[in-house]
């Protein structure tokens, strides 16, 4: 019985690869095929790292490039902004020469108030300036005086507020001196206006002073 099973499975074994061979599958080529799919599928598998590690390089060199443009643009727009201040500064000193004033007339130009970035802080802008080819040097201080509303009352801040605080209120100048200067108020406090004040060194009474309102 042994050599004709043998056999039979021998018969049977010939007939399918037979009829595989006969449908067209050949077990050593498909054997080749997938050896060569396997190949290319490491190699893509390869090249998609090496594409993914190249596309986060190009990401990260937008997002650079990103940075330094808009850096770029920063200060340019800042470079605009100081050439505009410069050109009207130019104009204004043109026209402030032209001018017929006093020798030594004091005078303050270009004062506005503004709200700072933290509520309750203020800022004062101004431009000092003293006319005269020979005007002496100016040595004396500032004040400011803020009029507020508080519980709906009109009362006054004064700043500085003592002779403690009065070293960052100093001038001296001879021709212009361009001036900011921050101050703070009580969250109660609603403020109206800025008065400043100029004072020459010695005298008591204000030698000119000018108000502006909150813009």
């Amino acid at each position: 019985m042994l050599p004709f099973v043998l056999a039979t499975l021998a018969l049977i074994w010939f007939a399918y690869n037979s009829g595989l061979e006969f449908a067209g599958f050949h077990r050593d080529e498909t054997q080749q095929e997938l050896t060569s799919l396997r190949a290319k599928v490491a190699r893509l598998t390869e090249e998609n790292v090496g594409l993914g590690k190249k596309v986060a390089q190009f990401e990260q060199q937008i997002q650079m490039e990103k940075g330094q443009a808009g850096e770029t643009a920063r200060q340019m727009k800042n470079l605009s902004d100081e050439n505009m201040r410069l050109q009207e500064d130019l104009n204004f000193f043109q026209n402030l020469t032209a001018e017929n004033g006093k020798e030594g007339e004091l005078a303050i130009h270009r004062l506005s108030l503004e709200r700072d970035k933290i509520p309750g802080e203020y800022r004062v802008r101004m431009l000092l300036v003293q006319s005269g080819q020979r005007a002496k040097e100016f040595v004396g201080s500032y004040q400011l005086v803020a009029t507020v509303l508080q519980n709906g009352r009109r009362t006054t801040q004064l700043f500085p507020s003592s002779d403690a605080g009065n070293e960052q209120f100093q001038l001296n100048f001879k021709y212009y001196m361009r001036l900011e200067q921050s101050f703070s108020l009580p969250q109660n406090m609603q403020l109206l206006n800025v008065q400043v004040r100029l004072f020459e060194h010695g005298v008591a009474e204000p030698k000119a002073r000018q108000s502006v309102n909150l813009g």
